[in-house]
């Protein structure tokens, strides 16, 4: 008897030590206890979980939004611990609660979780179990359940019989004409993902004039979304259809008076111009996308600006070239001096990508008189947008044109009194060496990244040291030890310490990337020498590099010739130089 009633104790211990950790103070806790909840469904077994685990979480759905967050997402992976797809109806009800509730995250996880139930149900409990649900929630009181009923019928739709099918046809259109905004808000939202599973007729008669009705909202909230639905819907219909169904509409948002809908049209553009197809673009599109192109509002401009070369690319390519010279540069002209910073930023991450659609004779013609104009902009983003894509200019006319026209303006970049564009100009030195190739880089800026390292700024000195690394790893240890070694190393013997610093700092980079070989051969001799510096900064920087550059080094030199050096900073009559002598004695024994 005794026996039984400790093993009766044992299978309720699981649930008993949850339902204390569920109504303790500490949030940690009971959010802990959540996070559990497969373990303790596993102790408790299939029956036990859907008899007795499920109702009392339902039971409880009264928690900081974290635990119900925490809860939600649980139970969208419950399926198994219940008895598989059969039993998956006694997931709903929890699911259900906790789609109703205020917080949106946690209302979007049970959603979410729900549509992970709904497609492990067979057809026919689908119909029993999980369509009811989504009635009540279109039926519910509170807008809550109304938005989460939006994010269902995707799920439901195709695997239910004619009807019912209507039936949800009919809610859906019903949700589209609440009077909450926040509803008809979440119905625009899923409109395009319910376009794809209702058939084309009813599309047609039941979908798009719900999408044309979200599209003349009141709330530009609403209005932006019907855009996103735009996009699914042309991709959907015939390209007749998507004139006289979609474009009116299409149009009517271009020239919309909230800028945030302008701003949805400009952003989702591409994807408008894909799936109406070549002949509607050169038609409409063209001439919605230069009135996107010249908005009144900023935002707008700058998000149409990104989408200028990808908009050129999906042009019909017969007549690619004439649009762009005709239709398109007059408007990317004025973007060139726009007055915004943030617009001539965003045209100048792409312009350079018409280069190729273009051809050399164009390119140098219309586009390289404005990406001199951009090369010479007071905001630093613009110019180095360029810099950073001239590759795509370099393929189209070469080299030899794009030095004799843009590297002067490079050059200017790299000598500004601005230290903080002389800085961005740096850091993007290795990409350009990359793109224009290691003989025009030792011809034309090996010497500008040599003169950074005798900036009198410290910061323009200290990326040019990490330039060097990076060109290194570029180019290679080989063409380091011919081009710019034997530079950094006539730094060494400079009156100004700072620059003999600056030789130390490039040796401690340099040691990583050229390998034991040059680090022993060429880069060591120096340190040793500079540890005789007068200058303590220096001699404490030997010691620091001596530390760095040792893991590069053969023990059998370390011994010989780094530990001397070292035992003779240690005593050396600078505290400083000192205490990191010691602690690179100290370093060096430790690895």
């Amino acid at each position: 008897m005794a026996a039984s009633d400790k093993s009766v104790d044992d299978s309720l211990y699981p649930i008993a030590v949850l339902i204390d950790e569920l109504k303790n103070e500490d949030v940690q806790l009971r959010l802990n206890s959540i996070k559990k909840l497969s373990t303790i469904a596993l102790a408790l077994g299939e029956e036990r979980t859907r008899s007795e685990l499920i109702p009392f979480l339902t039971e409880t759905i009264y928690d900081e939004d974290e635990v119900l967050l925490a809860l939600a997402d649980q139970l969208g992976n419950f399926t198994s611990l219940v008895g598989g797809p059969e039993f998956a109806m006694y997931l709903i009800p929890p699911l259900e609660s906790l789609a109703t509730v205020e917080e949106t995250v946690v209302r979007d996880k049970a959603v979410e979780s729900l549509r992970t139930v709904a497609a492990e149900h067979s057809a026919q409990d689908l119909e029993i179990h999980v369509v009811p649900t989504l009635q009540r929630l279109v039926s519910g009181d509170w807008f809550t359940s109304r938005t989460s009923a939006c994010g269902l019928f995707s799920v439901c739709y195709p695997r239910v019989t004619q009807p019912v099918k209507a039936e949800l046809r009919a809610n859906f259109r019903k949700l589209c004409q609440d009077e909450t905004p926040m509803v008809r808000r979440a119905a625009a939202n899923k409109l395009g993902e319910f376009a794809k599973v209702v058939e084309t007729e009813y599309l047609k008669s039941d979908l798009i004039p719900n999408f044309v009705q979200l599209a003349q909202d009141d709330q530009d909230s609403v209005r932006l979304l019907a855009v996103e639905a735009c996009v699914s819907i042309a991709q959907l219909l015939p390209q007749d259809d998507v004139e006289h169904l979609v474009l009116p509409t299409l149009r009517q948002c271009s020239n919309d008076s909230s800028w945030r809908v302008r701003y949805m049209v400009a952003e989702k553009f591409v994807d408008l111009q894909k799936a109406v197809g070549p002949e509607i673009t050169r038609v409409d599109l063209v001439s919605a996308f230069q009135y996107l192109l010249k908005d009144a509002e900023a935002e707008v401009r700058a998000a149409v600006a990104t989408k200028v070369k990808d908009f050129c690319a999906n042009l019909d390519k017969a007549n690619q070239v004439q649009i762009i010279l005709s239709s398109i540069l007059p408007y990317v002209r004025d973007l060139v001096s726009d007055p915004n910073p943030h617009v001539k930023s965003a045209l100048a991450s792409v312009i350079m990508g018409l280069s190729p659609m273009l051809g050399a004779y164009q390119t140098v013609e219309q586009l390289l008189p404005l990406f001199l104009i951009q090369l010479k902009d007071e905001c630093p983003e613009v110019r180095l947008n360029i810099i950073s894509n001239l590759d795509c200019v370099n393929d189209v006319i070469g080299i030899q044109q794009l030095s004799q026209s843009l590297l002067p303006a490079i050059v200017e970049l790299a000598e500004d009194s601005k230290w903080r564009v002389r800085l961005a100009i740096i850091e993007y030195m290795p990409a350009l060496a990359g793109q224009l190739g290691q003989e025009f880089f030792d011809q034309k800026l090996r010497g500008l990244c040599m003169g950074w390292l005798n900036d009198h700024v410290y910061a323009i000195r200290e990326a040019a040291t990490l330039n060097m690394k990076k060109l290194v790893e570029q180019f290679g240890a080989p063409w380091a030890e011919q081009a710019i070694i034997p530079m950094i190393l006539v730094m060494s013997r400079n009156k100004n310490y700072l620059h003999r610093m600056t030789c130390l700092f490039c040796l401690n980079v340099l040691a990583e990337v050229c390998g034991t070989d040059i680090t022993t051969k060429l880069l060591l001799p120096t340190v040793l020498l500079l540890a005789a510096d007068p200058v303590a900064n220096v001699r404490f920087n030997v010691a620091k590099t001596l530390q760095k550059i040792s893991p590069f080094l053969e023990a059998s030199v370390i011994d010989a010739q780094v530990k001397p050096t070292l035992d003779k900073l240690n005593v050396d009559s600078d505290v400083d130089v000192k205490h990191f002598a010691a602690q690179a004695i100290a370093g060096i024994a430790a690895a």
